[in-house]
């Protein structure tokens, strides 16, 4: 089984609690929109030899087979979801990068709905998944 080198800024595990360290802050500016300062970021990757294109696919199916309501609302080179868990009401952004899932914490993200997000995707896959978590949030 292959393993991810633990960064610095964050951990490495098999069965994660994702416990989050440090939520990103939302601002407003004058010019429109919305910012992130800080980061969280959850990158699933996979003991197997999965494309991009794989865990696109795997990553729809969990989207679709619910309780999901996501979108795709950016016309970006990568796909980037926006995720509302049903049940948890848990917010959260995916992508897929790098032969990685990744699940980006927003400022209401609780723990519970990434667990359960992970959960789905670790059923539906064929393989084990190590998890590491990078956060930039002081």
């Amino acid at each position: 089984m292959a393993t991810k080198a633990r960064h610095p800024d964050g951990m490495t595990a098999r069965d994660p609690s994702f416990a989050i360290p440090g939520r990103p802050e939302r601002r407003y500016p004058r010019s429109g929109g919305v910012e992130y300062e800080g980061e969280t970021v959850f990158e699933l990757v996979p003991d197997a030899d999965l494309s991009n294109a794989d865990l696109d696919a795997l990553v729809t199916a969990v989207i679709e087979s619910g309780p999901y309501r996501a979108g795709d609302f950016l016309d970006l080179p990568m796909t980037l979801y926006l995720v509302r868990d049903e049940e948890t009401t848990d917010v959260f952004r995916v992508t897929v990068r790098d032969g990685s899932v990744r699940l980006h914490v927003l400022p209401e993200t609780e723990s519970a709905g990434l667990r359960r997000f992970y959960d789905r995707l670790s059923d539906r896959a064929d393989c084990g998944w190590c998890v590491d978590c990078r956060t930039t949030v002081a």
